[in-house]
């Protein structure tokens, strides 16, 4: 019975701290998605083995 009250606690104290973000900690949240949706197009564009790399369009292996 008490795991059932906790629960609900829980669930409401998520969502109460979604409630209480001011437009600057939102604005925040936003820019560190956009900041992390680039590096990972970085990181995609990058030799995917370990060992590949290009210099000047030429693509070596070692």
């Amino acid at each position: 019975m008490t795991d059932e009250i906790s629960k609900t606690g829980a669930a409401s104290a998520e969502a109460a701290s979604q409630r209480e973000l001011t437009p600057a900690a939102r604005r925040a949240l936003a820019e560190a998605a956009a900041r992390r949706e680039g590096y990972r197009e970085k990181e995609a564009a990058l030799p995917k083995e370990i060992g590949d790399w290009e210099v000047k369009g030429l693509t070596s292996d070692f």
